[in-house]
């Protein structure tokens, strides 16, 4: 008989299928598209600024903004995930560690933007994260965030789909939990209480659905590698419309 796929997050293992790296390869054109427009806004850190990405997994996201010009610190809590980064950097010079959201190791007042990635749908300490990322962002400074609503729908993906169907299960189970997913007004207010005035919330989500539903099969089958499935998945933002799963957010720090 076939041998299942071993799900495992932080692997460069060859059987393992890693979702955490799944779902970074699929967001980040979005993620980067959401950032430039945030970038465009007045008064917002600009290249050559301090940047840094929590919850940064193999660091794709951080080298994005080290590619824009940005001096960039990449934080994870795992440390594989800081290893594969480092691995993976590629000349890109961004400065990875081993810290956890909730706790980062970082000095008051040392980053310009702070973006937010694969961390507020999985910790049970929101309120913790958000201050730490106030606490490292100068006045004035923007703290970029995505994350996962709490609906219908996103409880079918996230805690059915993702974590429990086996033709489509890429997480480990118990990753996601219905209490750990944030409406957008949950989130304001968290942001508000941390010092952080929300700017905006953009959702995103795959082109087709069933783009993804294919995707993912074909991953769990091995028929599609991981680099194949962003084009396939195919990310848009979908400013203005309610975000049914997945959305994008900024915040300013206040003075």
């Amino acid at each position: 008989m076939p041998t299942a796929p071993h799900i495992a997050l932080d692997s460069a293992a060859p059987s393992a299928i890693d979702g955490r790296h799944i779902r970074a390869l699929t967001f980040q054109s979005v993620r980067m598209e959401y950032l430039r427009r945030v970038l465009g806004e007045p008064g917002v850190a600009a290249a050559g600024s301090r940047a840094l990405v929590v919850g940064s997994g193999r660091g794709l996201l951080a080298r994005g903004l080290a590619r824009l010009g940005f001096e960039t610190v990449a934080a994870d809590p795992s440390p594989a995930a800081t290893a594969l980064a480092q691995d993976t950097d590629g000349g890109a010079e961004v400065t990875y560690l081993t810290t956890p959201a909730e706790e980062l190791a970082l000095p008051d007042v040392s980053f310009d933007l702070v973006y937010c990635a694969d961390t507020l749908e999985i910790t049970e300490r929101p309120d913790a994260v958000l201050m730490e990322a106030a606490r490292v962002l100068r006045p004035g400074g923007a703290f970029v965030y995505d994350t996962v609503n709490r609906t219908p729908v996103s409880r079918l993906l996230y805690l059915g789909a993702f974590q429990t169907v086996p033709g489509t299960w890429i997480m480990p189970r118990g990753r996601y939990a219905a209490h750990r997913l944030r409406r957008p007004v949950e989130l304001a207010g968290l942001l508000d209480r941390a010092g952080l005035s929300a700017k905006d919330v953009s959702a995103f989500k795959p082109r087709d659905i069933r783009a993804l539903v294919r995707a993912t099969r074909g991953r769990r089958r091995g028929t599609l590698t991981d680099d194949q499935l962003p084009e396939l998945v195919d990310m848009v933002l979908t400013p203005g419309s309610r975000p049914v799963v997945t959305y994008l957010g900024y915040a300013v720090r206040r003075a």
